[in-house]
């Protein structure tokens, strides 16, 4: 599969909610890494198991999405990224709104790196 392919599978399943298959059909599961920011909850995540982990304690926080969007990608060379946004109410929280800049890395027709910029705030529920 091309970057231009990945990419924009990638934002069409994000804009439904379609987070099982995009994973399942676009990561490299055995060499993906996951990073957030210093001092997020989780920086960092290697191989699937623990990125679907960090994704499943990220759930386990959240009671209630408000809404969300996901830009165009933007390609350059083997990395594309888009912008995200949530609005969500979390558990332990409250209310956030959420604007990150995602950034992707593909090889061999997978994405082996995933890595997301935003403002870690005190109390931060991001994963």
């Amino acid at each position: 599969m091309e970057i231009n392919e990945i990419a924009n599978k990638l934002v069409e399943y994000c804009r439904t909610g379609n987070f099982s298959q995009c994973y399942e059909e676009l990561y490299d599961h055995e060499s993906i890494v996951s990073q957030e920011p210093a001092g997020a909850m989780w920086e960092l995540a290697t191989g699937m198991k623990e990125l679907e982990e960090k994704g499943k304690k990220w759930g386990e926080m959240v009671q209630e999405i408000h809404g969300s969007s996901v830009s165009d990608p933007i390609i350059a060379g083997n990395y594309f990224t888009c912008r995200m946004t949530n609005d969500v109410t979390f558990k332990e929280y409250g209310r956030e709104k959420l604007d990150e800049l995602c950034v992707y890395e593909v090889k061999n027709g997978k994405i082996v790196k995933e890595q997301f910029f935003y403002e870690v705030q005190s109390g931060e529920a991001s994963a």
